[in-house]
């Protein structure tokens, strides 16, 4: 089998690659700059691996972003590489059989409930900046474990998220390894080629696309400026559910797109995020019973939840029933509220000011990355981006954020100063209702 795949296999790595190929380490993150080879080598990594560790039933998967991403990206080279010792190919399922039996499949991060049930020996994640941060801890980490499996995380930086995250404490961890490939020092892209490069981009764009640099922001982050000064100050930390305040849940709707909830409270007008969920492809009693859920782990029912105006539509999938409607069964109708409907930029805008008033606890660390990489569309034709915000994974969670920012000035009680606590002494005293009354200040009404 060696033989067929050192006369077979025609790929040679660059030399910026070959430690990586040699890497004894489990897990592994290179940050490398665009058109450095990086998808290339790891699928030849991967391939490599699957024919050559012989386990039993093996199974191995490449994953994208986009299920589409992966497909155009990496079914090609796949293909191409593993001709020679590839007995199967499935086009509709996007995976392949090995001479040995192994499997290798691609899979799109923007779901990745496609990926459970399943377990993995070896995995490959692409582009992990543009990633679900709860990809690897909820669903990727624990499917190896059985299997004693290995990952790979590549991509090039998209400022503080949680690929930022991943490479700050792989540098700290002697069972990583860690890979910085920066088109300054590779030289796989010749120099006046990154000279011409670096007149048409800004600054940002080339520090961050050719240079590895997490520092550059993300280019039409919308809430860019305040996701890094709550970062900067600290606001985002272990936070305490208050009995002492009402709780609030806003939503975003979707089926085949993610639902989002955020749980919140707002205490002396600060907006206290305790909770944020995600998922997809699940029906309404799926959603009650996690409100259920959430009420019975504080003891309290929530005040309100915060639907956006689309609930109200009545669909025949759903028999004819809104989501309210179906939310009612199992959820008080009174405490279902419909945002009023404002403009997007309205929305963007109350979002902004809300968020100067935000802490967040580090279990909404899905949505956190929501709100950091929420971006606007760029209009390549006329080099400006557009007022619409990109829709991507990030969409949802900062679409139910902006129901929250609509809806918070209504629960906002913000102090203009501290009042005086007020109360009745129960006991014996030498104080007269007399005395009180003419310790206290009339407000006396003039007309002039």
């Amino acid at each position: 089998m060696e033989e067929v795949i050192d006369v077979e296999l025609d790929y040679k790595p660059r030399d910026v690659f070959l430690d990586f190929h040699e890497r004894q380490e489990r897990w592994a993150v290179v940050v490398a700059h665009r058109r450095c080879g990086k998808t290339v080598a790891c699928i030849l990594d991967l391939l490599h691996r699957a024919i050559n560790e012989g386990k039993e039933n093996a199974q191995y998967a490449y994953i994208a972003p986009f299920y589409s991403q992966a497909k155009s990206v990496a079914w090609s080279y796949i293909k191409r590489y593993a001709e020679p010792i590839m007995t199967k190919a499935n086009e509709s399922e996007l995976w392949i059989e090995l001479v040995n039996g192994a499997k290798i499949k691609l899979f799109g991060g923007d779901n990745p409930d496609a990926i459970r049930g399943n377990y993995l020996d070896g995995v490959v994640i692409d582009e992990t900046a543009d990633m679900k941060p709860r990809l690897w801890g909820e669903i990727l980490r624990p499917l190896l474990s059985d299997r004693n499996g290995w990952a790979v995380f590549i991509g090039t930086p998209k400022g503080h998220n949680s690929f930022y995250e991943l490479y700050k404490n792989a540098t700290q961890d002697p069972d990583w390894y860690v890979k910085v490939l920066r088109a300054s020092n590779t030289g796989v892209i010749p120099q006046e080629e990154l000279l011409d490069a670096k007149k048409t981009m800004t600054d940002g764009q080339f520090r961050a696309e050719f240079e590895c640099d997490f520092e550059a922001e993300i280019l039409g982050a919308i809430y860019g400026v305040e996701m890094r000064m709550l970062t900067d100050n600290g606001h985002i930390r272990p936070i305490e559910f208050d009995p002492m305040y009402p709780i609030f849940s806003s939503w975003d709707l979707g089926f085949s797109d993610d639902t989002t909830i955020w749980t919140w409270q707002v205490c002396h007008g600060e907006v206290r995020f305790l909770d944020y969920h995600s998922s997809n492809g699940k029906a309404v009693p799926f959603y009650t019973a996690y409100i259920a859920q959430k009420e019975e782990e504080y003891g309290v029912k929530y005040t309100t939840h915060y639907l956006p105006h689309d609930a109200r539509a009545k669909t025949l999938a759903s028999g004819g029933k809104s989501i309210i409607e179906q939310l009612s069964l199992k959820i008080q109708l009174k405490s279902l509220k419909i945002v009023p409907n404002l403009s997007l930029q309205d929305g963007i805008q109350a979002t902004r000011m809300m968020l100067l008033r935000s802490w967040f606890d580090p279990r909404c660390e899905d949505g956190i990355e929501c709100l950091r990489q929420y971006q606007r569309e760029y209009d390549e034709d006329r080099k400006v981006f557009r007022d619409k915000p990109k829709h991507d994974w990030t969409s949802h969670g900062a679409d139910s954020a902006r129901m929250a920012a609509i809806a918070w000035t209504e629960e906002a009680r913000i102090p203009q100063k501290d009042d005086s606590i007020k109360g009745l002494f129960v006991g014996q005293t030498e104080v007269s209702l007399n005395d009180m009354w003419k310790d206290t200040k009339t407000i006396v009404n003039r007309r002039y």
